[in-house]
Order: C-alpha cells, then structure tokens, then sequence
C-alpha cells in the first residue's frame, strides 16, 4: 500500500510553533542593525572630533600665534628699576600729562620693559638689535670699572637708529629718592650723597634698628646682600610713591628723570 506524502506547506506545524526565520535572514536582519548602530555611532564620534577641532584651531589661533612686538623696548637692569620707573612716571605724568604713564603705556602695548637681571650689560648692547625696534637703555652708573663697561654698553646702543641709553649720573635709582619718603615708607632718616649705596645704608640701619646683635660688618656678605635686597624692594616701591614733582626736583635738580621719560615718548612717536 502506498503512502502519500503532504506537501511541505500542508505539513502539520512543529512542536516549536509558527516556523522559525531561517539563520541567513536572521543574519541579515542583525547585520542591518549593527549597521544603523554603527553608522550612528559614527556620525556622533565624527561630530565630537569636529567641534574639538574648532575648539583647538580657536585656540591656538588665539594663544599661539605671538603677538606683535611693542614699538619700544626700555631695557633696564632689574625689576626694582623697573618698579622704580612705572611709579616715578605715574607721579610725574599726574603733574605734566606730557610725560607718558608708563603703566598706561605698558597696557596698551606701547612699550615693554626688559629686565635683563644686572650683571654685564655689554652683551644688551646687541642682543635685541634683530628684533628691529626701538629702544631705550637705562642703567646705572655704580662706581669704577663697572662704569666703563656700561658707558660702553651704552655708546654702542646709541650708535644704532631709533635707539637711546643713558648712564645714571647718580650712583643708582634709589639716589634719587629725597629722604623725606624714605623717612615716611620706613620711619627712618638717613643722609646720602650721589656716589653712596642707599640699599646699604638703608639695610643697615633697618638691621642695626630691629637686631643689631652682631655689628654690620660682621655679618656673613650674604645676610648683608639679603637685606640689602629687601631694602631696594621697598626704597623702589613704597618710598617712591611717597615721592613728589617737588621731592623730585629737590633731588634730581638738572632733570635727569624727565629727560628720561621724555626721550621715551620721542621715540615713540618716531617708531610710530
């Protein structure tokens, strides 16, 4: 007896139920999803990736690429000069507006101060010739050799265009200062000449006032550069800003300081 087999479609469903997805569609239908994942997860990693690069072109277009020099650079030996010459300015210029304020100066990128830390000031005398701005050099006028050597320096920088240095005729700033704001900065009264160390004689009293328990001489040379060091802090900060146009002209009776200053605004203008 022969027996007929159903067709596939007539055969009566598994034990599993509605028949099952074979494993290439259930392969395609992953795939397709892996993909729109995967294309998703890109387009947002692609998006992340690009604003960090605008973010870092900002950046570096803003920080990175260095910013114009200014016309002047006023080469001086430390930064109590440098102290010494944005009050002294300010105080000045209050009086005469002629006379430029140094800080204003500085914060609209008229002028630069460099400090370039004491020592020989020969090699100054040519290091920034390159950059090709003016200049201006201050520095102070010590005693023998150190004097020859920076006269030196200083013929050398006048030589070139666009470029001014002077020697002070007093020993160093602090010289300039009247003893009236010294004595009003520190309680102290002392007398001086152009040719003496104020920090010194200023150091030492202060020393002398407050400790004292050895003499001054006798102390180790560095504990007297130390105090010293302090004393041209404030002698170049606190009591120059107890000075005035008057206490200046007292002191300073041939006008070194407004020569100064003034020198400073002309070659501005030239630069400019």
């Amino acid at each position: 007896m022969l027996t007929t087999v159903p067709p596939a479609s007539a055969r009566a469903p598994s034990r599993y139920g509605a028949r099952q997805p074979s494993r290439l569609m259930r392969a395609t239908a992953l795939s397709a999803t892996n993909l729109q994942r995967l294309s998703t997860l890109m387009a947002v990693h692609l998006w992340r990736g690009l604003t960090s690069l605008a973010v870092s072109l900002k950046t570096l277009l803003t920080h990175s690429l260095p910013a114009p020099l200014p016309g002047i650079l006023v080469v001086v030996e430390g930064q109590n000069d440098v102290e010494f010459l944005r009050r002294i300015s300010r105080i000045l210029h209050a009086e005469d507006p002629v006379l430029p304020d140094l800080v204003d100066m500085e914060r609209q990128g008229g002028m630069i101060f460099v400090p370039f830390g004491g020592g020989d000031s020969r090699p100054w005398a040519f290091r920034l010739a390159g950059l090709g701005r003016a200049q201006f050099h201050l520095y102070d006028r010590d005693v023998p050799p150190a004097t020859e050597a920076r006269q030196l320096a200083a013929d050398i920088v006048n030589w070139r265009p666009n470029c001014r240095a002077f020697l002070t005729r007093k020993r160093s700033l602090e010289n300039y200062l009247h003893g009236d704001a010294i004595f009003e900065a520190s309680g102290i009264r002392v007398e001086f000449c152009d040719d003496d160390n104020v920090a010194d004689l200023v150091a030492r009293h202060v020393y002398e006032r407050h400790e004292g328990h050895l003499p001054w001489q006798e102390l180790p040379a560095r504990a007297r550069k130390r105090l010293r060091g302090k004393a041209k802090q404030w002698l170049n900060t606190r009591a120059t800003d107890r000075m005035t146009p008057e206490r200046l002209a007292r002191q300073d009776p041939d006008g070194e300081v407004r020569s100064w200053l003034t020198t400073i605004v002309q070659l501005a203008r030239n630069w400019s």
